[in-house]
């Protein structure tokens, strides 16, 4: 499909691309160091990031690429079925669930496209086991991402890791640096990284061309209010591993609203709208700015405003992250009918969303002019003091380009799109924001060069995370 953009007279210029654009200023280097925990040390992986692995064990264009389904709900079902539809060298040898209730349809979609029958099992152990898997995708519940990953890595096989990647900044080390000593291909499941519209925009703003960027705006108001009534405890039904659906997290009865409403919990989630939905345009801002580090403090507010109904995470918070010359904010919340998410006649057509009310809109605000980005294929617009628009380029929704430079990362051993390192970062900053409100609705300032919280104690503790006798991160990948 033709995609549509128009530039005006202004000088186009792709000059200052790195990983902070010309017009990005960074931030002075943190002058707190001295209220690092004395045991810190800088992330170990740092000296280890490679941009290409080993060409052994690369694949031809013809050889086969086996995959594992990892997680088989909705969305898993539909990551795997794309990839088997535009891929056809490839074969989803195993679908695994630890509920037996799920999974089916993926096993039989995907028999009729490969004419196979894809192996039903409840422990992805067994899949990591078998050496001829060379990839698994995890759309597991959030709290097992990051174990699933490690594991895998261990094992031998490259990764597609949905978001958020991980439930704490420590996981998101670790995943790198099994990532890097093991030379495994993770992919992290935040698909505007393949976006060509994300790069057009990121050449824009680098071109200085919105003059200094001062203020970002991340939007993930979703659709609501639903009041959540947690049921009571019970027998896990047979058709479920209830010990493996928990995995590292607490150990606690069989409940049917944390197996389903999983997002609603601290244990396995980063929040619904927070940490599941608005990552996505998290990322995506993070990659149009050129891809900065880490901020030096962050503020976020929030609460269950609507409904003071079981539910652990709050249905509203707004975050602020202060990165030395520009201010980073989210909204993110459950409670707005009136705004939608970028339209299918948008994704796949060309067009652009109505901005106002669009939920997940990024809007950029430079000295000279603002921009409006689209996630989801929305595409993105310049406007200029006068309310003209003077520079656009349409989208597309880009899982298909997504999931297809996963499988080619698997055959030429080069990094991903949506790499595990940039998507560490832009996880932190999901965590970052849940501990400031967990803590108290504190300021928490923050070390980048030793991705460490300063001074404040409970937001320490809280940012370790509890694992399970069996399911440990492990302290040596």
């Amino acid at each position: 499909m033709k995609r549509r953009h128009f530039f005006s007279s202004l000088t186009w210029s792709i000059a200052g691309l790195g990983l902070a654009t010309s017009c990005l200023k960074s931030g002075e280097k943190d002058a707190e160091r001295q209220t690092v925990p004395e045991d810190n040390q800088p992330p170990s992986y740092r000296d280890k990031i490679k941009t290409s692995f080993s060409a052994q064990g690369a694949k031809g264009a013809n050889d086969r690429v086996v995959l594992a389904l990892i997680g088989a709900g909705s969305w898993g079902t539909n990551l795997i079925l794309t990839v088997a539809g535009i891929n056809k060298n490839v074969l989803v040898k195993y679908v695994c669930d630890v509920d037996d209730t799920r999974g089916g349809m993926a096993i039989s979609e995907l028999e009729k496209i490969q004419r196979v029958r894809p192996v039903r099992v409840r422990d992805m152990r067994e899949v990591f086991d078998d050496p001829e898997v060379d990839g698994v995708i995890v759309a597991t519940p959030q709290h097992w991402h990051a174990l699933a990953t490690i594991w895998a890595c261990q094992a031998g096989k490259d990764v597609y890791v949905e978001k958020c990647i991980c439930l704490n900044i420590r996981e998101g080390q670790k995943m790198i640096e099994a990532a890097m000593k093991y030379e495994r291909i993770v992919q992290c499941g935040t698909q505007n990284r393949s976006s060509d519209y994300a790069l057009t925009a990121r050449d824009f703003i680098a071109s200085g061309q919105l003059g200094q960027v001062v203020a970002v705006n991340v939007m993930g108001l979703l659709d609501g209010p639903i009041p959540f009534e947690e049921k009571e405890d019970e027998k896990a039904p047979d058709t479920i591993d209830w010990n493996m659906w928990l995995g590292p997290a607490p150990e606690v009865p069989y409940n049917v609203s944390r197996n389903k409403s999983h997002l609603y919990y601290w244990d396995y989630s980063g929040g619904s709208a927070f940490g599941n939905g608005a990552i996505h345009q998290v990322d995506m801002a993070r990659l149009v700015l050129g891809d900065p580090g880490f901020p030096k403090s962050v503020y976020c507010a929030g609460g269950r405003y609507v409904f003071d109904d079981h539910r652990e995470i709050p249905d509203y918070q707004m975050a602020t992250f202060d990165y030395g010359n520009f201010v980073f904010t989210i909204q993110a919340g459950e409670f707005t009918p009136y705004m939608s998410k970028t339209a299918p006649e948008i994704r796949y057509g060309d067009g652009f969303p109505e901005w106002k009310q669009n939920s997940t809109r990024i809007v950029i605000y430079g000295t000279e002019r603002m921009m409006y980005v689209g996630r989801m294929g929305g595409g993105w617009q310049v406007y200029d003091k006068d309310g003209k628009i003077v520079a656009q380029e349409t989208g597309l929704f880009p899982l298909e380009i997504h999931l297809g430079n996963y499988v080619d990362c698997i055959r030429d051993r080069k990094q991903p799109n949506g790499n595990i390192v940039e998507g560490h970062k832009s996880a932190t900053l999901i965590h970052l924001a849940n501990l400031s409100y967990r803590a108290g609705n504190k300021q928490l300032d923050f070390s980048g060069e030793y991705e460490a919280i300063l001074d404040d104690q409970k937001a320490r503790e809280l940012a370790l995370g509890t694992y399970r006798k069996g399911f440990e991160l492990p302290d040596e990948v």
